[in-house]
């Protein structure tokens, strides 16, 4: 991903709390048949290991399960995002050299991909995917409450698959490179939005 300096993000815990808010990442890898890409919900152990490591599943008839990745994998998780619209920028009135933009937040976590289908495993990971995303609901689901012979056959069609972080790129793009003056306007632009996604962004700009 190419991160201009002013928009690199680099500090763990940003990066760890971005993974976690995205949710769904897209895994990519580059097999002999060509690239695949899958989106999967991922879980990060932010512990194990120097940057974490994610664990998720794929199907197993879906190809990426069974084509060997060439060298490394590849996470990407996409957090919030916004058109940003040139009308915002005070700068307009005055020069007219303004341009329209997008902001957002993206992180992208590389390392090698490793697969397993230890049925052990598959079923601790399916229960801490399912408790983490019931969490908060009122009556929450668990794994528990299916029928095990169910479990079990599900479980036959999934394959395991774990991503040791070797690195991570994380790109911040809220109009830092502009003026304090712009970034206000920007700022109010997407405050005003009647899309929930640009009013989410709109506190993220720095003032």
């Amino acid at each position: 991903m190419y991160v201009p300096e002013h928009f690199r993000e680099a500090d763990r815990a940003t990066l760890h709390a971005a993974i976690a808010e995205a949710r769904l990442a897209t895994l990519v890898t580059a097999t002999a048949e060509g690239l695949m890409a899958t989106p999967l919900p991922l879980l990060l152990a932010p512990d194990e290991g120097p940057l974490g490591t994610l664990y998720g599943h794929l199907a197993r008839a879906n190809p990426q399960a069974r084509l060997e990745p060439v060298g490394e994998a590849l996470a990407a998780f996409a957090g919030p995002e916004a058109y940003v619209s040139p009308a915002w920028y005070p700068a307009k009135a005055e020069t007219h050299k303004v341009v329209p933009t997008w902001n957002y937040v993206a992180v992208h976590a590389y390392g090698p991909l490793e697969t397993f289908d230890d049925p052990d495993r598959l079923r601790d990971l399916l229960a801490r995917l399912t408790d983490r995303h019931e969490a908060g609901r009122a009556e929450p689901w668990s794994l528990a409450d299916a029928p095990e012979d169910y479990v079990a056959a599900m479980l036959k069609g999934v394959v395991g698959v774990r991503l040791p972080i070797a690195r991570l790129d994380g790109k911040t793009k809220m109009s830092q490179n502009k003026s304090a003056a712009d970034r206000a306007g920007v700022a109010a632009g997407l405050a005003a939005s009647p899309d929930s996604r640009d009013r989410a962004v709109a506190p993220l700009i720095p003032r």
